[in-house]
């Protein structure tokens, strides 16, 4: 069959899908496995909340009834907890729809996104299936966003910038006074889009911006957050954006109306109750990324600073790719970045701590 693509979507051809990692069902079946370990998709290891299953089970009750597409008492705390309006909260399937929005509503063909490379790749995907361009700029040496080389690149036809903070899959943040200084260099009409999947793990840093301040203080930002990471709800798929009214209004209209499925919105807002299980989570992040990287670093691996539920491991001259198939073969599913352009790299999420230690020792025996 052949496709003729619009003109408007003719990059969606450039497009590879996104890929998610291997299910853990299908890795047993075709290596004949029983123990699966699965630390490839930056999931929280505890599960979720106990207030949000009991939420979930009492929603799945109503599941014949339509969500409530405006998702009133969702938005009502989190405009409480964030000291904002709820005119100001857009809730996606997911953060990824958010951006995804984004993109439909800024960009015609040939007009450019800036982001850091390598970074989220949905950044890349939301572009390119709508016609854009990517800018993509290199992180600095030390795995960062180049701050400084982004705003160069800048053009006419920039009209989204992306900011991963904390970034995936390095795992590092840009600090409060350099995330200022960009902002200071950036035109008026191009929003800045501060993508904090991963912020509960690093607000304690005393230099980690929070991107909400950036907001109340007027700035022309777009705060994205998820439910998937400290909150445990990745199957769900919600997360939300606060930005300016009038942008938050323009998304409202060309969202699905019953994104957000009243399951999810139900297990959101008993999440938002139960800061006992976000800090658990928290502390055992910590705890299990410090016993990897200090076992990785005995192996004479280096780990880039992680400050997120995930760690970056450089396998000196070693393939990445090489390494994530041994792994798998023993049951053990961790995330090749060839694909991100790092091969002698794998990234791993912090699972349990028996999870975590049948990995150093798979890991271990395989670069011997």
């Amino acid at each position: 069959m052949t496709v003729n693509f619009r003109p408007a979507y003719s990059s969606v051809g450039e497009l590879a899908p996104y890929s998610a990692g291997k299910p853990i069902e299908e890795l047993a079946r075709e290596m004949g496995l029983t123990r699966i370990v699965k630390l490839a998709s930056n999931e929280n290891a505890l599960g979720m909340s106990p207030l949000a299953v009991e939420a979930m089970k009492r929603a799945a009750e109503r599941v014949n009834r339509y969500p409530d597409s405006s998702a009133w008492e969702l938005k009502g705390k989190l405009s409480e907890r964030l000291d904002v309006g709820r005119e100001n909260i857009v809730l996606g399937n997911g953060s990824n729809e958010i951006l995804e929005l984004l993109a439909q509503l800024f960009l015609t063909e040939g007009d450019e996104t800036l982001y850091a490379w390598p970074a989220f790749v949905v950044y890349r995907l939301a572009t390119l299936a709508h016609g854009g361009r990517g800018v993509e700029v290199p992180l600095d040496v030390h795995l960062r966003h180049d701050l400084d080389a982004m705003a160069k690149a800048m053009s006419h036809r920039t009209r989204i910038i992306y900011v991963a903070n904390p970034n995936n899959p390095t795992g590092t943040y840009v600090g409060r006074e350099d995330l200022e200084r960009f902002m200071d260099s950036l035109p008026e009409n191009v929003p800045l889009v501060l993508d904090e999947a991963y912020f509960e793990f690093a607000m304690h840093q005393s230099d980690f911006p929070d991107g909400m301040d950036f907001f109340r203080q007027g700035r022309p930002v777009v705060v994205v957050r998820t439910f998937s990471k400290a909150h445990g709800l990745a199957g769900l798929r919600v997360g939300y954006a606060v930005m300016p009214e009038p942008l938050a209004d323009l998304i409202n209209r060309v969202r699905q109306p019953f994104n957000v499925n009243s399951i999810a919105q139900a297990a959101a807002v008993a999440a938002l109750e139960d800061d006992h299980f976000v800090q658990k989570s928290l502390d055992h992040n910590r705890n299990e990324l410090g016993r990897i990287r200090d076992a990785v670093e005995k192996m004479g691996l280096t780990v880039t600073p992680s400050y997120t539920n995930f760690i970056l491991i450089d396998l000196g001259d070693r393939s990445g790719q090489d390494v994530y198939e041994a792994l798998m073969r023993r049951g053990i599913i961790v995330r090749s970045m060839v694909p991100y352009g790092l091969p002698h790299t794998i990234r791993v999420t912090a699972g349990l701590r028996e999870e975590n230690d049948i990995f150093l020792e798979a890991l271990g025996e395989i670069i011997e």
